[in-house]
């Protein structure tokens, strides 16, 4: 499936570079609006969550930093995923006349969104200035969960570019998730101050079975706090990755042969 990859990526890159130019046509401000809108959605969450909801948490010194952490993340996911879930169907006309390899499409989208990320640890870095944050050497550690948590959405978006060809339903029934989702994810709240149960289940317990709880908290312990990933969080990270990764190739595999019939 992967024969191909290195003949293609002239075109991943004119992909990429063809969203990129599209996302920002006829805007005042440009490639600014990547550092900027990141910033104003950091404030108005610090504003919603921290003064209004009183949700930040007594444990959280830097709630700004905190909440970008976990927002910049999760961001990366929802877009990643969204995005590809229509990548295959917007390609139809492409796919309908010469041959590409369908994992393109979805690859491509999953690349474009790490685009908007890094914009969005540019604008994470201002925040840590401007609020005052210890800049640590294990900041280099993020790199560890933010690129496993691109092979982990990347297999995501791959099982459901395959199935949203099959059942278009899955595009609304994916944005439903991905908002319930956000608040398992212990973003807006630390997920240490959750002493309740539901169900039966603590509420902490509950939070740990969500992946992306992993990636922002280890994201968040090398960036925000100093602290060295240790093995658990190692391997979580990389175990989540590999395994989506295996599903959403296999069924992408299984199934691409037919999207045209589909499509």
């Amino acid at each position: 499936m992967w024969n191909g990859f290195w003949r293609y990526r002239y075109l991943l890159w004119n992909l990429v570079s063809r969203d990129f130019k599209l996302k920002y046509r006829r805007s005042v401000l440009g490639v600014v609006w990547s550092v900027l809108n990141p910033l104003l959605m950091c404030l108005v969450y610090w504003a919603v969550f921290s003064s209004l909801m009183d949700m930040r948490g007594s444990g959280i010194d830097n709630f700004a930093v905190f909440l970008m952490c976990g927002q910049l993340l999760f961001n990366f996911f929802n877009e990643a995923t969204s995005t590809s879930m229509s990548s295959v169907l917007s390609a139809a006309p492409l796919l309908k006349k010469v041959y590409i390899p369908k994992y393109i499409f979805p690859l491509e989208k999953c690349c474009f969104a790490m685009v908007n990320c890094v914009f969005s640890f540019v604008a994470l870095l201002l925040v840590m200035i401007f609020t005052g944050a210890h800049f640590h050497l294990t900041i280099f550690e993020a790199l560890y969960p933010l690129v496993t948590l691109f092979f982990f959405s990347l297999g995501v978006s791959m099982f459901l570019a395959a199935a949203t060809v099959f059942f278009r339903d899955i595009m609304h029934i994916w944005s439903v998730f991905v908002t319930a989702l956000l608040y398992f994810s212990a973003i807006f709240y630390d997920p240490t101050q959750m002493t309740f149960s539901i169900g039966g289940f603590n509420m902490q317990q509950i939070i740990k079975l969500n992946p992306m709880y992993w990636y922002i908290t280890g994201f968040r312990r090398t960036v925000m706090w100093g602290i060295p990933l240790d093995w658990n969080m190692f391997l979580v990270c990389g175990i989540c990755a590999v395994v989506s990764m295996v599903v959403g190739l296999q069924v992408f595999r299984k199934t691409q042969d037919r999207f045209v019939l589909h499509i």
